[in-house]
């Protein structure tokens, strides 16, 4: 499953998604708006994507990951339009025979996903705004 959705993301549905009968670990990992930027304080985040070549993209991550570990279930859900502080912006889930595996493909989902998927982020402040590099 991957959405990218206006709503606030249902972090207990995304793990149910990924339950398998052969699932030895779930990882999920829940990408929150902070309050602070270095020494600047945020009030919000606004999130654009370009969502068929998102969904797309992130298709293309999951594909990648498959091909190194044995994931039996993902769940991505990825926020658009304003995130308030504390809400999740991105939750990412997978099952696996074994928390190795878990582990380390949730992250490698999440490090590529920065890197390539179309979603833009613009962080505000109090006196301004601005879009953040697409790295991290």
């Amino acid at each position: 499953m991957i959405e990218i959705t206006e709503q606030k993301i249902d972090v207990t549905a995304l793990i149910a998604a990924v339950s398998h009968d052969g699932a030895g670990a779930t990882d999920v990992f829940i990408g929150t708006t902070r309050n602070k930027t270095s020494d600047k304080a945020v009030v919000k985040l606004d999130f654009e994507a370009y969502k068929p070549m998102a969904i797309k993209e992130l298709q293309k991550i999951v594909d990648r990951a498959k091909t190194q570990w044995p994931i039996l279930k993902y769940a991505i859900a990825h926020r658009v339009g304003v995130v308030e502080i504390g809400e999740e912006a991105v939750v990412i889930a997978v099952s696996t025979p074994h928390r190795q595996a878990a582990f380390e493909s949730c992250k490698f989902i999440i490090d590529e996903l920065k890197k390539t998927v179309p979603i833009w982020k613009k962080e505000i402040f109090e006196d301004g705004d601005v879009w953040v590099a697409a790295h991290p």
